[in-house]
Protein backbone atom coordinates (compact mmCIF):
# COMPACT_ATOMS: atom_id res chain seq x y z
CA UNK A 1 0.00 0.00 0.00
CA UNK A 2 1.28 3.46 -0.89
CA UNK A 3 1.34 6.21 -3.47
CA UNK A 4 2.43 5.04 -6.94
CA UNK A 5 4.83 7.08 -9.05
CA UNK A 6 2.21 7.27 -11.81
CA UNK A 7 -1.45 6.36 -12.29
CA UNK A 8 -1.85 3.76 -15.02
CA UNK A 9 -4.99 4.28 -17.07
CA UNK A 10 -7.03 3.57 -20.19
CA UNK A 11 -7.71 7.06 -21.48
CA UNK A 12 -10.33 8.14 -24.02
CA UNK A 13 -8.19 10.36 -26.23
CA UNK A 14 -11.17 11.13 -28.46
CA UNK A 15 -14.66 9.63 -28.86
CA UNK A 16 -14.27 6.05 -30.07
CA UNK A 17 -10.53 5.80 -29.31
CA UNK A 18 -8.74 4.51 -26.20
CA UNK A 19 -5.05 4.60 -25.30
CA UNK A 20 -3.18 2.94 -22.47
CA UNK A 21 -1.09 5.59 -20.77
CA UNK A 22 0.18 6.91 -17.45
CA UNK A 23 -0.74 10.20 -15.80
CA UNK A 24 0.57 12.15 -12.84
CA UNK A 25 -0.63 11.47 -9.33
CA UNK A 26 -2.03 14.85 -8.25
CA UNK A 27 -1.14 16.46 -4.95
CA UNK A 28 -4.06 15.56 -2.71
CA UNK A 29 -6.02 18.48 -1.30
CA UNK A 30 -7.42 18.59 2.20
CA UNK A 31 -10.22 16.04 2.50
CA UNK A 32 -9.11 14.03 -0.55
CA UNK A 33 -7.85 10.46 -0.74
CA UNK A 34 -6.22 8.26 -3.34
CA UNK A 35 -8.14 5.05 -3.97
CA UNK A 36 -6.47 1.97 -5.45
CA UNK A 37 -9.11 0.65 -7.86
CA UNK A 38 -10.24 -2.95 -7.26
CA UNK A 39 -12.90 -2.95 -9.97
CA UNK A 40 -14.81 -0.56 -12.21
CA UNK A 41 -18.12 -1.50 -13.81
CA UNK A 42 -18.83 -0.79 -17.48
CA UNK A 43 -21.98 1.34 -17.47
CA UNK A 44 -24.28 2.25 -20.38
CA UNK A 45 -23.31 5.88 -19.72
CA UNK A 46 -19.61 5.14 -20.27
CA UNK A 47 -20.43 3.39 -23.54
CA UNK A 48 -22.65 6.32 -24.57
CA UNK A 49 -19.85 8.81 -23.88
CA UNK A 50 -17.43 6.66 -25.87
CA UNK A 51 -19.50 5.85 -28.96
CA UNK A 52 -22.36 8.32 -29.17
CA UNK A 53 -20.69 11.60 -28.27
CA UNK A 54 -22.69 12.25 -25.11
CA UNK A 55 -20.89 15.29 -23.66
CA UNK A 56 -18.94 14.94 -20.45
CA UNK A 57 -18.29 18.05 -18.37
CA UNK A 58 -14.59 17.63 -19.08
CA UNK A 59 -13.56 16.95 -22.67
CA UNK A 60 -11.12 14.27 -23.87
CA UNK A 61 -8.50 13.26 -23.15
CA UNK A 62 -9.96 11.81 -19.98
CA UNK A 63 -10.51 8.44 -18.35
CA UNK A 64 -14.07 7.12 -18.19
CA UNK A 65 -15.54 4.94 -15.43
CA UNK A 66 -17.69 5.84 -12.42
CA UNK A 67 -18.61 2.49 -10.79
CA UNK A 68 -15.63 2.07 -8.50
CA UNK A 69 -14.70 -0.03 -5.50
CA UNK A 70 -11.24 -0.10 -4.00
CA UNK A 71 -8.94 0.65 -1.09
CA UNK A 72 -7.72 4.00 0.28
CA UNK A 73 -3.92 4.17 0.01
CA UNK A 74 -3.21 7.85 0.69
CA UNK A 75 -4.83 10.97 2.08
CA UNK A 76 -7.08 11.25 5.13
CA UNK A 77 -5.25 9.29 7.84
CA UNK A 78 -8.20 7.54 9.50
CA UNK A 79 -9.30 6.16 6.11
CA UNK A 80 -5.98 4.56 5.15
CA UNK A 81 -6.46 0.88 4.35
CA UNK A 82 -10.25 1.14 4.30
CA UNK A 83 -12.19 -0.63 1.56
CA UNK A 84 -14.65 1.76 -0.04
CA UNK A 85 -17.26 2.33 -2.71
CA UNK A 86 -16.82 5.65 -4.51
CA UNK A 87 -20.23 7.29 -5.12
CA UNK A 88 -20.87 8.02 -8.78
CA UNK A 89 -22.24 11.40 -7.75
CA UNK A 90 -20.43 13.30 -4.98
CA UNK A 91 -22.24 16.53 -3.99
CA UNK A 92 -20.63 19.65 -2.56
CA UNK A 93 -22.84 19.35 0.57
CA UNK A 94 -22.88 23.14 0.90
CA UNK A 95 -25.18 24.62 -1.78
CA UNK A 96 -28.91 25.31 -1.52
CA UNK A 97 -29.78 22.19 -3.53
CA UNK A 98 -27.77 20.05 -1.10
CA UNK A 99 -29.44 21.77 1.87
CA UNK A 100 -32.83 20.88 0.35
CA UNK A 101 -31.88 17.19 0.52
CA UNK A 102 -31.46 16.92 -3.25
CA UNK A 103 -27.67 16.65 -3.31
CA UNK A 104 -27.81 13.87 -5.89
CA UNK A 105 -28.46 16.70 -8.38
CA UNK A 106 -25.98 19.17 -6.87
CA UNK A 107 -24.78 21.48 -9.64
CA UNK A 108 -21.23 21.38 -8.26
CA UNK A 109 -21.17 17.58 -7.97
CA UNK A 110 -18.09 15.52 -8.77
CA UNK A 111 -18.50 12.48 -11.01
CA UNK A 112 -15.54 10.23 -11.89
CA UNK A 113 -15.06 9.89 -15.62
CA UNK A 114 -17.11 13.01 -16.26
CA UNK A 115 -16.38 16.06 -14.13
CA UNK A 116 -13.16 15.26 -12.25
CA UNK A 117 -10.69 16.46 -14.82
CA UNK A 118 -8.82 13.60 -16.47
CA UNK A 119 -9.55 11.09 -13.68
CA UNK A 120 -11.88 8.11 -13.96
CA UNK A 121 -12.30 4.55 -12.78
CA UNK A 122 -10.68 2.65 -15.65
CA UNK A 123 -7.34 3.19 -13.93
CA UNK A 124 -5.04 1.77 -11.30
CA UNK A 125 -5.85 4.63 -8.89
CA UNK A 126 -8.12 7.64 -8.62
CA UNK A 127 -8.09 10.77 -6.38
CA UNK A 128 -11.54 11.51 -4.89
CA UNK A 129 -13.16 13.59 -2.12
CA UNK A 130 -13.40 11.52 1.06
CA UNK A 131 -16.51 13.05 2.64
CA UNK A 132 -19.09 10.77 1.02
CA UNK A 133 -17.14 7.54 0.53
CA UNK A 134 -19.12 4.44 1.49
CA UNK A 135 -16.96 2.46 3.91
CA UNK A 136 -17.20 -1.33 3.60
CA UNK A 137 -16.83 -2.65 7.13
CA UNK A 138 -17.43 -6.38 6.56
CA UNK A 139 -18.06 -7.84 3.11
CA UNK A 140 -17.76 -11.49 4.14
CA UNK A 141 -17.15 -13.64 1.06
CA UNK A 142 -18.29 -10.93 -1.37
CA UNK A 143 -15.42 -9.96 -3.71
CA UNK A 144 -14.55 -6.27 -3.38
CA UNK A 145 -14.61 -5.99 -7.20
CA UNK A 146 -18.28 -7.05 -7.30
CA UNK A 147 -19.29 -4.18 -5.03
CA UNK A 148 -18.25 -1.62 -7.66
CA UNK A 149 -21.73 -1.88 -9.24
CA UNK A 150 -23.27 -0.54 -6.03
CA UNK A 151 -21.89 2.85 -7.12
CA UNK A 152 -24.45 3.29 -9.90
CA UNK A 153 -26.23 0.18 -11.22
CA UNK A 154 -27.79 -0.46 -7.80
CA UNK A 155 -27.91 2.93 -6.08
CA UNK A 156 -29.42 4.83 -9.03
CA UNK A 157 -32.53 2.60 -9.11
CA UNK A 158 -32.67 2.80 -5.32
CA UNK A 159 -32.80 6.60 -5.57
CA UNK A 160 -35.59 6.19 -8.14
CA UNK A 161 -37.48 3.89 -5.76
CA UNK A 162 -37.17 6.48 -2.99
CA UNK A 163 -38.39 9.24 -5.34
CA UNK A 164 -41.38 7.08 -6.26
CA UNK A 165 -41.99 6.27 -2.58
CA UNK A 166 -42.44 2.53 -3.20
CA UNK A 167 -44.59 1.07 -0.45
CA UNK A 168 -45.69 -2.41 0.56
CA UNK A 169 -48.32 -3.63 -1.90
CA UNK A 170 -47.46 -1.19 -4.70
CA UNK A 171 -47.90 -2.01 -8.38
CA UNK A 172 -44.64 -1.60 -10.29
CA UNK A 173 -43.75 -1.90 -13.98
CA UNK A 174 -40.23 -1.64 -15.38
CA UNK A 175 -39.28 -1.02 -19.01
CA UNK A 176 -35.73 -2.06 -19.83
CA UNK A 177 -36.00 -4.47 -16.90
CA UNK A 178 -33.21 -6.70 -18.18
CA UNK A 179 -30.57 -3.99 -18.63
CA UNK A 180 -27.72 -2.98 -16.33
CA UNK A 181 -29.96 -0.83 -14.15
CA UNK A 182 -33.24 -2.64 -14.78
CA UNK A 183 -32.08 -5.94 -13.24
CA UNK A 184 -31.50 -4.12 -9.95
CA UNK A 185 -34.61 -1.95 -10.22
CA UNK A 186 -36.59 -5.19 -10.36
CA UNK A 187 -34.90 -6.59 -7.27
CA UNK A 188 -35.22 -3.35 -5.33
CA UNK A 189 -38.95 -3.00 -6.08
CA UNK A 190 -39.54 -6.57 -4.89
CA UNK A 191 -37.36 -6.09 -1.80
CA UNK A 192 -39.31 -2.95 -0.88
CA UNK A 193 -42.56 -4.90 -0.90
CA UNK A 194 -44.16 -4.27 -4.28
CA UNK A 195 -47.12 -6.60 -4.85
CA UNK A 196 -46.56 -6.82 -8.60
CA UNK A 197 -43.35 -6.20 -10.54
CA UNK A 198 -43.85 -6.47 -14.31
CA UNK A 199 -40.67 -6.65 -16.37
CA UNK A 200 -40.75 -5.42 -19.96
CA UNK A 201 -37.86 -5.89 -22.38
CA UNK A 202 -36.88 -7.33 -25.75
CA UNK A 203 -34.56 -10.22 -24.88
CA UNK A 204 -36.64 -13.28 -23.97
CA UNK A 205 -33.78 -15.11 -22.25
CA UNK A 206 -33.14 -12.14 -19.98
CA UNK A 207 -36.88 -11.72 -19.39
CA UNK A 208 -37.07 -15.31 -18.16
CA UNK A 209 -34.20 -14.56 -15.81
CA UNK A 210 -36.03 -11.52 -14.42
CA UNK A 211 -38.67 -13.88 -12.99
CA UNK A 212 -35.93 -15.32 -10.78
CA UNK A 213 -34.99 -11.86 -9.48
CA UNK A 214 -38.24 -10.32 -8.29
CA UNK A 215 -40.45 -9.96 -11.37
CA UNK A 216 -43.96 -11.45 -11.09
CA UNK A 217 -44.72 -11.25 -14.82
CA UNK A 218 -42.71 -10.60 -18.00
CA UNK A 219 -43.80 -9.01 -21.29
CA UNK A 220 -41.61 -9.24 -24.39
CA UNK A 221 -41.48 -6.24 -26.73
CA UNK A 222 -40.23 -8.32 -29.67
CA UNK A 223 -42.10 -7.38 -32.87
CA UNK A 224 -44.73 -5.41 -30.93
CA UNK A 225 -45.85 -1.79 -30.97
CA UNK A 226 -46.23 0.25 -27.77
CA UNK A 227 -50.01 -0.17 -28.08
CA UNK A 228 -49.62 -3.96 -28.41
CA UNK A 229 -47.62 -3.97 -25.18
CA UNK A 230 -50.18 -1.74 -23.47
CA UNK A 231 -52.86 -4.25 -24.47
CA UNK A 232 -50.77 -7.14 -23.10
CA UNK A 233 -50.42 -5.20 -19.84
CA UNK A 234 -54.15 -4.53 -19.61
CA UNK A 235 -54.94 -8.19 -20.36
CA UNK A 236 -52.69 -9.26 -17.49
CA UNK A 237 -54.37 -6.76 -15.16
CA UNK A 238 -57.80 -8.10 -16.13
CA UNK A 239 -56.68 -11.71 -15.66
CA UNK A 240 -55.28 -10.97 -12.21
CA UNK A 241 -58.06 -8.62 -11.09
CA UNK A 242 -55.66 -5.69 -10.88
CA UNK A 243 -56.38 -2.05 -11.75
CA UNK A 244 -54.60 -0.64 -14.80
CA UNK A 245 -54.24 2.69 -12.99
CA UNK A 246 -52.00 3.75 -10.10
CA UNK A 247 -48.90 1.90 -11.33
CA UNK A 248 -45.40 3.14 -10.62
CA UNK A 249 -43.51 2.84 -13.90
CA UNK A 250 -39.72 2.90 -14.06
CA UNK A 251 -38.24 3.56 -17.50
CA UNK A 252 -34.76 2.03 -17.29
CA UNK A 253 -33.94 1.40 -20.96
CA UNK A 254 -32.98 4.93 -21.96
CA UNK A 255 -34.43 4.08 -25.38
CA UNK A 256 -37.12 5.80 -27.41
CA UNK A 257 -39.15 2.59 -27.50
CA UNK A 258 -38.95 2.18 -23.73
CA UNK A 259 -40.04 5.76 -23.14
CA UNK A 260 -42.95 5.41 -25.57
CA UNK A 261 -44.10 2.18 -23.92
CA UNK A 262 -43.96 3.75 -20.46
CA UNK A 263 -45.96 6.78 -21.57
CA UNK A 264 -48.49 4.54 -23.33
CA UNK A 265 -49.09 2.56 -20.13
CA UNK A 266 -49.09 5.59 -17.78
CA UNK A 267 -52.66 6.14 -16.64
CA UNK A 268 -54.77 7.64 -13.86
CA UNK A 269 -52.88 8.61 -10.66
CA UNK A 270 -49.78 6.83 -11.94
CA UNK A 271 -46.12 7.80 -11.73
CA UNK A 272 -43.44 7.39 -14.37
CA UNK A 273 -39.81 7.63 -13.25
CA UNK A 274 -37.22 8.32 -15.96
CA UNK A 275 -34.16 6.36 -14.82
CA UNK A 276 -32.37 5.42 -18.07
CA UNK A 277 -30.60 8.07 -20.15
CA UNK A 278 -31.06 8.44 -23.90
CA UNK A 279 -30.62 11.08 -26.60
CA UNK A 280 -34.02 10.51 -28.23
CA UNK A 281 -36.97 12.90 -28.51
CA UNK A 282 -40.41 11.51 -27.74
CA UNK A 283 -43.72 13.11 -28.68
CA UNK A 284 -46.43 13.13 -25.99
CA UNK A 285 -49.62 15.06 -25.37
CA UNK A 286 -49.01 16.61 -21.97
CA UNK A 287 -52.67 17.32 -21.41
CA UNK A 288 -52.97 13.58 -20.72
CA UNK A 289 -50.97 14.16 -17.52
CA UNK A 290 -53.54 16.73 -16.45
CA UNK A 291 -56.44 14.41 -17.28
CA UNK A 292 -54.78 11.44 -15.56
CA UNK A 293 -53.58 13.46 -12.55
CA UNK A 294 -50.35 11.56 -13.24
CA UNK A 295 -46.67 12.40 -12.77
CA UNK A 296 -43.51 12.08 -14.84
CA UNK A 297 -40.43 12.39 -12.63
CA UNK A 298 -36.75 12.55 -13.53
CA UNK A 299 -34.22 10.93 -11.22
CA UNK A 300 -30.44 11.29 -11.29
CA UNK A 301 -27.74 9.33 -9.50
CA UNK A 302 -28.13 8.68 -5.80
CA UNK A 303 -27.56 10.54 -2.56
CA UNK A 304 -24.38 9.17 -0.97
CA UNK A 305 -26.35 8.99 2.29
CA UNK A 306 -28.35 6.09 0.84
CA UNK A 307 -25.26 3.99 0.02
CA UNK A 308 -24.89 2.31 3.44
CA UNK A 309 -28.49 1.05 3.42
CA UNK A 310 -28.11 -0.22 -0.16
CA UNK A 311 -24.86 -1.96 0.79
CA UNK A 312 -26.64 -3.58 3.73
CA UNK A 313 -29.36 -4.90 1.39
CA UNK A 314 -26.64 -6.40 -0.81
CA UNK A 315 -24.86 -8.01 2.13
CA UNK A 316 -28.18 -9.44 3.39
CA UNK A 317 -28.72 -10.95 -0.09
CA UNK A 318 -31.91 -8.93 -0.61
CA UNK A 319 -30.19 -7.63 -3.74
CA UNK A 320 -28.13 -10.24 -5.59
CA UNK A 321 -24.96 -9.10 -7.34
CA UNK A 322 -22.55 -11.95 -8.01
CA UNK A 323 -24.78 -13.94 -10.44
CA UNK A 324 -25.27 -10.79 -12.54
CA UNK A 325 -21.66 -9.59 -12.97
CA UNK A 326 -18.58 -10.83 -14.82
CA UNK A 327 -14.97 -9.93 -14.04
CA UNK A 328 -12.56 -9.21 -16.87
CA UNK A 329 -9.04 -7.76 -16.96
CA UNK A 330 -9.02 -4.05 -17.72
CA UNK A 331 -6.82 -4.69 -20.75
CA UNK A 332 -10.00 -6.05 -22.42
CA UNK A 333 -11.74 -2.67 -22.11
CA UNK A 334 -12.28 -2.16 -25.85
CA UNK A 335 -13.93 -5.55 -26.28
CA UNK A 336 -16.07 -4.95 -23.19
CA UNK A 337 -17.23 -1.61 -24.61
CA UNK A 338 -18.10 -3.23 -27.95
CA UNK A 339 -20.10 -6.02 -26.35
CA UNK A 340 -21.88 -3.65 -23.98
CA UNK A 341 -22.75 -1.37 -26.90
CA UNK A 342 -24.28 -4.31 -28.75
CA UNK A 343 -26.72 -4.91 -25.89
CA UNK A 344 -26.09 -8.66 -26.01
CA UNK A 345 -24.25 -9.10 -22.71
CA UNK A 346 -26.10 -11.21 -20.15
CA UNK A 347 -24.00 -9.86 -17.27
CA UNK A 348 -22.52 -6.49 -16.35
CA UNK A 349 -18.78 -6.43 -16.97
CA UNK A 350 -16.50 -5.27 -14.16
CA UNK A 351 -12.97 -4.44 -15.29
CA UNK A 352 -10.10 -5.29 -12.92
CA UNK A 353 -6.80 -3.39 -13.29
CA UNK A 354 -4.04 -5.51 -14.83
CA UNK A 355 -1.48 -2.88 -15.77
Amino acid sequence: MGVPEKIQTWQMVEPGKLAKTSIDVPELKEGEVLVEVAGCGVCHTDVGYFYDGVPTVNKPPLTLGHEISGKVVAGVENLLGKEVIVPAVMPCNKCEICKMGRGNRCLAQKMPGNSMGIYGGFSSHIPVPSEDLCIIEDRGDMPLEHLSVVADAITSPYQAAKRADIQEGDLVLITGATGGIGVYMTQIAAAMGAKEVISIARNKEKLERSLEYGATHAISTLDKSSKDIRNDFRAYCKEKGLPNYGWKIFECSGSKAGQEISLEILSFIGKMLVVGYGMHRVEYMFSRLMAFDAEVIGTWGCLPGYYPEVLEMVMQDKIKVSPLVELRPMSQIEQAFKESHSGKLLKRVILVPDF
